[in-house]
């Protein structure tokens, strides 16, 4: 994707060979800075501090921040410590774990002097995986918005959460990919930006995405959705997941579920885009069983913005000394999506559903 007619991607292997550029996404929407990332311990940090997010790129990430632990330590004590590090980054997201299996499973079997140049290849393939299946969800929920538009007879509105776009995965991103696609094949349409808080992803990440692709949009308050919805103002949402079940149950950012809760009640159609990656096939019950990150009571506590001489602060909006939870994400019950846009189509949400497009699976279970 573009930044000022630029084109990039979030992660790129740096023209050493032995590091990683990324776009450090805490300084966005006011400042794009490149990080260099050449040692395990900073592609752990990069995660951890959200430098890079998304569920994808999470796992991108680490799966070439193993690739730099090798050149550490290439022992087996090496890459099961490199893999505890970066496992403990983020407990939700699948993909963090997947991309460290894939690439470790890789390695086992290699001689610990070849162990870099693998991984470092295998992360590479990893990456552009990603941007395959980003682009092939792009095009299918882009028929769903295009056939809408169509019934409608008018330009359609779409309500999305949080940022699941380019900068949450290598390229293209997730839910904003079929508005992308979209957007580019003609069809007309607006999109409700939800602030999102307390990180303000979408205020700050999906709107700049959507700014430098002449994508026309509204940022609104989170709780301003089921408003939208009860006066025919919202025609579709599709967001993200950071982790969805084998029975369709979606986690994604928190307040998710509310929207979706919204969506039922008013009867409008609610979409979960991801890749195959970020499915895990050993959960069936994603309230019981998805572990829910509880993140730092100071992102709920203190906002960062722009000043107007152009400065930043960092600023209280929270009474002194009231105790503070911060749970990163919600689990959307499958009873309350519509369907789940995959990189090999539209599911239904539900084990069969998933199995239908996925049947390897099947074979495997």
């Amino acid at each position: 994707m573009r930044i000022d007619g630029t084109p990039y991607r979030t992660i790129w292997p740096d023209a050493d060979g032995i590091s990683v550029r990324v776009i450090d996404q805490t300084r966005l929407p006011f400042a794009f800075e490149i990080v260099r990332i050449a040692t395990v311990a900073e592609a752990a940090r990069a995660i951890k501090t959200m430098i890079v997010r998304g569920a994808p790129l999470i796992g991108v990430t680490a799966a070439y921040g193993l690739a730099l632990a090798m050149r550490e330590d290439a022992s087996n004590d090496g890459l099961d410590r490199a893999v505890a590090v970066l496992a403990a980054t983020r407990p939700t997201a699948i993909n963090l774990r997947w991309a460290l299996d894939r690439v470790a499973g890789n390695l086992r079997e290699t001689p610990s002097h070849e162990r870099f140049a693998r991984a470092f290849s295998e992360a590479g393939r990893i990456a552009e995986e990603d941007v395959a299946s980003c682009h092939a969800i792009g095009h299918h929920g882009a028929r769903l918005l295009a056939d809408l538009a169509k019934e409608k007879g008018r330009p359609i509105t779409v309500l999305t959460h949080c940022n699941a776009g380019w900068l949450a995965t290598v390229d293209w991103g997730t839910a904003l990919a079929p508005i992308y696609v979209a957007h580019e094949m003609g069809v007309k349409l607006h999109v409700f930006v939800d602030e999102t808080r307390p990180r303000n992803q979408g205020a700050a990440l999906t709107a700049f995405e959507l700014n430098g692709h002449g994508v026309p949009h509204t940022v609104i308050a989170d709780n301003a959705g089921g408003h939208l919805m009860q006066h025919g103002g919202i025609d579709v949402c599709i967001v993200g997941s950071d982790r969805t079940t084998a029975n369709g149950d979606v986690c994604n950012k928190i307040g998710t579920y509310l929207k979706a809760l919204a969506a039922s009640d008013n009867r409008v159609p609610f979409y979960a885009a991801l890749p195959f990656s970020t499915i895990d096939w050993t959960l069936d019950d994603g309230v019981a069983q998805i572990p829910i990150e509880e993140r730092d009571a100071r992102e709920v506590t203190h906002l960062t913005g722009r000043l107007p001489d152009g400065g930043f602060a960092t600023v209280e909006v929270v009474s002194p000394g009231s105790p503070v939870a911060n749970p990163a994400f919600d689990v959307t019950p499958a009873r309350l999506v519509t369907g789940i846009i995959t990189e090999r189509g539209v599911a239904e949400p539900s084990t069969e559903g998933l199995l239908a497009l996925y049947p390897e699976r099947r074979k495997a279970a």
